[in-house]
């Protein structure tokens, strides 16, 4: 293998994002700064808008800085967030879904058309909404030179669509596909395709790392002893091969040393039962931050 450092950003929703960076500040201050070690970065949902931060050029503590400031204050009359349905419904739907599903790209399909069966009660306003709240909070709008990977789900056949560079994707365009989930927002267009969020194939996407010697995971959905709390989407249950120790697995099958963090007890408490909360940014972002440092003696490679 020549080519050596992969980092994978799994999806984990507005808590999940914030936990990525404080990790990643941790880490940094700890003297492991992944924002200029990692070869490829590879961003699912939440992970996808980490992976821009990641890849911004923007120093870890200013990218924690960030996160750790107030949202602001949006002017009377004008929404922070696109109107959403009620998310019980949403994720009892996705739990049926993934309870019927056979296999993996079975699943995907059938999300898929859940996504595609849901757009009728979105109109075209909701979706110029969705993609502007997604620009607004990515640092850089242009792709970055060194590689990265945005993943999503053609919500038509249910295959996979990894974004890079060389893709011709506007960058918004590719996060804010990995961001459309299933039923509480409109499945995101791109040249006439249609997609849903690439934590509907894996929370992770790990795999897609293949070929690099060394794979760093931040995974905030995953190492839980239990299930998640109900109504977490990275939470459906996985067919056989699609969760991410099956492909930690299969990475170290093919060589490559996998280090895989997820969130500790403290950081656990601090993303909350709703990760989609915006409320929990600042203190999950603060626990990723005191956990990265912990974690940085795992990683001995760099």
């Amino acid at each position: 293998m020549v080519r050596n450092v992969a980092l994978v950003l799994g999806g984990g929703g507005a808590a999940g994002n914030a936990w990525l960076i404080g990790i990643i500040a941790g880490l940094a201050e700890a003297g492991v700064d992944l924002t200029e070690a990692a070869d490829l970065v590879i961003g699912t949902s939440a992970g996808a808008n980490a992976a821009v931060q990641v890849r911004s050029g923007i120093p870890p503590g200013e990218l924690l800085a960030a996160v750790l400031s107030p949202l602001p204050v949006q002017p009377a009359g004008q929404s922070r967030q696109p109107p959403f349905p009620s998310m019980d419904s949403v994720f009892e739907r996705m739990r049926s879904i993934s309870a019927a599903a056979i296999s993996a790209a079975d699943l995907q399909r059938a999300m898929g058309a859940f996504g595609l069966e849901s757009d009728a009660k979105f109109g075209p306003e909701v979706a110029k909404q969705r993609r502007a709240l997604v620009a607004a909070r990515l640092p850089r709008h242009e792709w970055p030179e060194r590689p990265m990977l945005v993943v999503a789900v053609d919500a038509l056949t249910g295959e996979l669509a990894a974004f890079d560079r060389d893709s011709g994707v506007d960058l918004v365009d590719a996060a804010t596909a990995s961001t459309a989930l299933p039923g509480a927002g409109p499945t995101h267009s791109i040249n006439g395709v249609r997609y849903i969020s690439g934590g509907v194939r894996s929370a992770d996407n790990a795999d897609l790392a293949s070929g690099y010697a060394n794979v760093i995971v931040l995974s905030p959905f995953s190492g839980r002893s239990g299930p998640l709390p109900e109504g977490q989407f990275e939470g459906l249950r996985r067919p056989p091969g699609a969760d991410l120790a099956s492909e930690v697995e299969a990475l170290r099958q093919q060589g490559s040393r996998v280090v895989v963090i997820t969130p500790d007890v403290d950081s656990r408490a601090a993303m909350g039962t709703n990760q989609m909360d915006l409320a929990t940014r600042i203190p999950a972002a603060r626990a990723g931050f005191a956990q990265g440092k912990q974690e940085a003696a795992r990683i001995t490679f760099l």
